[in-house]
């Protein structure tokens, strides 16, 4: 009889396997075999759990983004005031888990494959969503609805072009270079829209 908790373990093992296999090889270069080798599982097993490439692609990714929603909750549970929660949301972007080399690149297959995989499309809505209303919200303390909406597009912008910038470069990760420069935009935009009430 299999050991409890046992599937659950060989699903997280085969989803870091696929992590590291897209960082070493790329999405279109990997076989579910191979991914199923470097977990130390027969590759009828992998099928069996995921049924395909793009469905182990999907649930990498909804892994990643649950653990990606456990570090933004970690850090708005210390925040008090709704700027220090906008600077949670940032961080948590940027945990030491997320914004490593692997899970960059895994992302970044993400990103291609959601342009035509439904599954990979959907997630990629939700999540953008989420991230715009929670930054919204926050920047609603600041500024009307309209402005808000608009400046959090710009700060999830700004969070996806650090990362994409990151994938397609060959320098180390420095989270906290990339925490600063999107602080920077949204320090510079509620400082603009403070100014600019100011002159009113």
């Amino acid at each position: 009889m299999p050991k409890v908790g046992m599937e659950a373990e060989r699903r997280r093992s085969l989803i870091h396997a696929t992590v590291d296999a897209i960082h070493e090889r790329g999405y279109s270069d990997i076989t579910m075999a191979q991914i199923a080798k470097r977990a130390g599982v027969s590759g009828g097993l992998v099928h069996h759990y995921f049924g395909s490439k793009d469905l182990l692609l999907a649930a990498t990714m909804r892994y990643l983004l649950t653990e990606l929603g456990r570090a933004i909750r970690e850090g708005l549970a210390k925040a008090e005031t709704p700027r220090e929660c906008i600077s949670a949301i940032i961080a948590g972007n940027f945990s030491h888990d997320q914004f490593r080399p692997a899970v960059i690149a895994a992302w970044l297959a993400f990103y291609v494959q959601s342009r035509t995989t439904d599954s990979n499309s959907r997630l990629l809505r939700i999540y953008a969503a989420r991230l715009a209303s929670n930054l919204t919200f926050n920047l609603r303390s600041f500024m009307p609805r309209d402005d808000a909406r608009r400046i959090a597009e710009g700060t999830a912008s700004m969070i996806d072009g650090v990362w994409i910038r990151q994938a397609l470069s060959d320098g180390s990760t420095d989270r906290q270079a990339a925490i600063a420069l999107v602080e920077d935009y949204v320090e510079t935009q509620i400082a603009a829209h403070v100014a600019r009430n100011s002159e009113t």
